[in-house]
């Protein structure tokens, strides 16, 4: 694309040669000519007097550094990831529908479907129009699938699931699973069916490797406009409000509550039936056991130390209940003593 027709497309001013033609995104440190990069983090500035870049994407106060030709926009990672769709190469997942894919009578496809080869469609399912499905996918009974969503290959969807338009879903997921419920009686574990769906919104992308389980009566539902990256557990009756992102390694419990535009930091852990407010963000690693009522930003762990600082740490910690119990007694001591004077 030439500078020009990128700067029109992203609602940027353009200063410089708008005829300059720009085939790739790059770092600034890699970039070389045809190329374009931008500049979000003020510490890495000293990069635009030596970049070989042909554009650079950057706030308006640093346009006086930028050697090259420059877009302006007050958040340039954002023009960057426009214009990284604008010149994205990503191939078809699939084109047209394979002879190979097996599609059971009663489904209903919308327009320009495309159907990878060993997809396996059942019966009453309702696909939408521009809907791409990738090789071996399996599509359950009555499924509901919004336009324009991607399925990569190897995702499996289980009946009655609904997923809205515009979606993304990365290989080897699985939606709809059975949720983990059990009674047991006298030592013997009786499953309980799990009888409720999974509701995905529209715009939700949802990584690699990531389990969505159904719900045990009501359904586990996603929200619009949710991100859930790689190796995610979603246990049954989840909710997960508009607009969060979580990030990988995540496990949520049975029936955990998400608000929305909240932010879940990697491999963090939900304890089951709590409820997290609008607008909270949860540090990686967190063990998150009790709801939170008030937006901010929340952290537990604790950080890496050598092991011998760790093995110190842990026997402290077996200690201190003691602790407590001394300090509290001083304490009282020392008010006795104040009272006495």
């Amino acid at each position: 694309m030439l500078l020009e027709e990128i700067a029109k497309a992203i609602n940027a001013q353009l200063v410089g040669d708008g005829k300059v033609e720009i085939t790739k995104v790059a770092n600034l440190k890699t970039a070389t000519q045809g190329q374009i990069s931008f500049l979000s983090d003020p510490k890495y500035k000293s990069i635009l007097d030596e970049t070989k870049a042909s554009a650079v994407i950057v706030k308006k106060e640093d346009c006086s550094h930028v050697k090259s030709n420059a877009l302006l926009l007050d958040d340039p990672y954002v023009g960057f990831a426009k214009v990284a769709k604008l010149l994205d190469t990503t191939p078809k997942i699939c084109e047209g529908i394979s002879p190979l894919a097996c599609i059971e009578e009663g489904v209903t496809l919308g327009k320009d479907v495309a159907i990878g080869p060993f997809v396996h469609i059942k019966k009453g399912a309702i696909i939408g129009d521009n809907v791409q499905i990738g090789a071996n996918c399996s599509i359950g009974d009555n499924v509901c699938i919004g336009s324009d969503t991607k399925l990569y290959p190897n995702v499996s969807i289980y009946h009655d699931v609904v997923i809205g338009s515009f979606c993304l879903v990365q290989s080897g997921t699985v939606i709809g699973s059975d949720g983990f419920g059990y009674a047991n009686e006298k030592g013997t574990w009786i499953k309980i069916p799990q009888t409720g769906r999974v509701v995905i919104g529209s715009h939700v992308e949802i990584g690699a490797c990531t389990c969505i389980d159904r719900g045990a009566i009501d359904d586990t539902i996603i929200e619009d406009n949710v991100i859930i990256d790689n190796l995610c557990q979603i246990a049954h009756n989840v909710k997960i409000g508009t607009g969060t992102a979580v990030a990988g390694g995540t496990t949520f419990a049975g029936s955990v509550e998400i608000g929305k535009y909240c932010i879940i930091g990697g491999t963090s852990v939900f304890n089951g039936h709590i409820k997290i407010c609008d607008m909270v963000t949860i540090s990686g690693m967190c063990m998150v056991m009790r709801s939170i009522d008030k937006p901010g930003i929340y952290s537990s762990g604790i950080p890496a130390q050598s092991n011998k600082e760790w093995r110190v740490t842990a026997a402290r910690v077996l200690h201190i209940n003691d602790m407590y119990r001394k300090v509290n007694n001083l304490e009282k001591d020392i008010e006795i003593l104040k009272n006495q004077k």
